[in-house]
């Protein structure tokens, strides 16, 4: 396996602190104007979850059952919502079955937080000038933001930026995605949705760990988030989006994704997923911060994507991060379970509504996800 750096990308505005003759902070990036969050009806405690895994994925053996205790306790979930209550999971014999239930559900939490993030930007549905949607646990084509585009409102020359297969980076791609396009059009809303319904393509009859595994972890919820343009002014609680960077971890294909096959979308989740997220998303981390003369110390929030405990504990330590630096995540992941790309968007949410932290700030958005993929962004309170 390759243990190239991480190298710098393009040059980009200096400090944060730069503009005003004061030090203090002025408009210069796109920022955050709200964000809505939303989880299905139907919650579970961890155990129960599991014990109803033990009578299906692994038959009723007594190693089994022993083997998902274990994974039960190494998780680091005590509830998860999904879309469809246990007993109807089990009747989802087929992909077409799945699928076709996921985007019943997705159109509905994805039109619920859409309203919600709108209504609380103080934004109109026609108004928005373009939409960005992530998933990775449905295929529908028209995607999902097309779907509900007319269906909410939107203006027919909305500009739609679908993405699939970002899965657990999605949130953090799709931040970047949403600076990058408001960069060109600093007079322009636009708004990012993320819905994961991971529960729907779990593999019942899946007797691998890796299977095991992510129905011990994942959980179902959607996100949306609504930002505007430099030229707007600073308009409601949230970061500036100031920076981003992408990094692929190469010969690492098959380390996360999906198995896509008749079966339908079955996970592919290898053991070294917290060793390369030890070794990369470090140097991934500081190849950005060094762009704005910023180090670890300084960042104020650190919004990062719950990827299981051993993957956060990695990070944790190879930033030499302090005890409590990741707890929103660890909540997060604990009251939820692991939500795709929806779960970064979850922690930010918590930052927002917990209180920001002084104007000027820093904050590092982190997630990880196939390929082996990170997505950095870099924020300011």
């Amino acid at each position: 396996m390759s243990t190239q750096g991480v190298t710098a990308g393009p040059p980009t505005a200096g400090p944060l602190t730069a503009g005003r003759e004061d030090g203090a902070p002025v408009a210069r990036w796109p920022r955050v104007t709200s964000i809505a969050t939303a989880v299905p009806p139907h919650k579970f405690a961890q155990e129960e979850i599991m014990n109803y895994l033990a009578g299906t994925t692994l038959g009723r053996s007594v190693t089994g059952a022993a083997m998902l205790r274990q994974i039960q306790t190494n998780a680091g979930v005590s509830t998860r919502y999904f879309a469809r209550p246990l007993d109807e999971l089990r009747g989802l014999t087929d992909f077409t079955d799945s699928n076709r239930a996921w985007l019943e559900s997705a159109l509905e939490i994805g039109e619920q937080v859409l309203t919600e993030a709108l209504d609380s930007a103080g934004v109109r549905p026609e108004d928005v000038d373009a939409v960005i949607s992530t998933t990775v646990t449905g295929v529908v084509v028209p995607s999902i933001e097309a779907r509900l585009a007319h269906r909410m409102g939107m203006r027919p020359d909305v500009r739609r930026i679908p993405l699939f297969g970002n899965g657990c980076a999605g949130g953090a791609a799709g931040l970047a995605r949403l600076r990058e396009y408001l960069l060109g059009h600093p007079d322009h809303t636009a708004v990012l949705l993320s819905v994961e319904l991971c529960s729907l393509p779990y593999q019942m009859e899946d007797t691998s760990m890796a299977n095991i595994v992510a129905g011990s972890l994942f959980g179902d919820g959607a996100a949306a988030v609504v930002a505007t343009g430099a030229n707007r002014g600073r308009v409601g609680s949230g970061p500036e989006l100031v920076d981003s960077l992408s990094y692929l971890v190469p010969g690492t294909e098959d380390v996360l994704g999906w198995d896509i096959g008749s079966h339908g979308l079955r996970i592919l989740l290898a053991p070294e997923v917290p060793e390369l997220t030890a070794e990369y998303l470090p140097k991934a981390a500081h190849t950005l911060l060094d762009r704005h003369a910023i180090t670890p110390p300084e960042i104020a929030t650190w919004i990062v994507h719950g990827g299981g405990p051993k993957v956060m504990t990695a990070f944790e330590q190879a930033m030499d991060l302090s005890p409590q630096a990741l707890d929103p995540t660890r909540e997060s992941l604990s009251d939820k379970g692991n939500l795709s790309s929806a779960s970064v968007l979850h922690v930010l949410h918590s930052a927002i509504a917990s209180g920001p932290p002084p104007p000027g700030a820093p904050g590092l958005i982190a997630a990880m996800g196939p390929g082996f993929a990170i997505e950095l962004a870099l924020a300011r309170w």
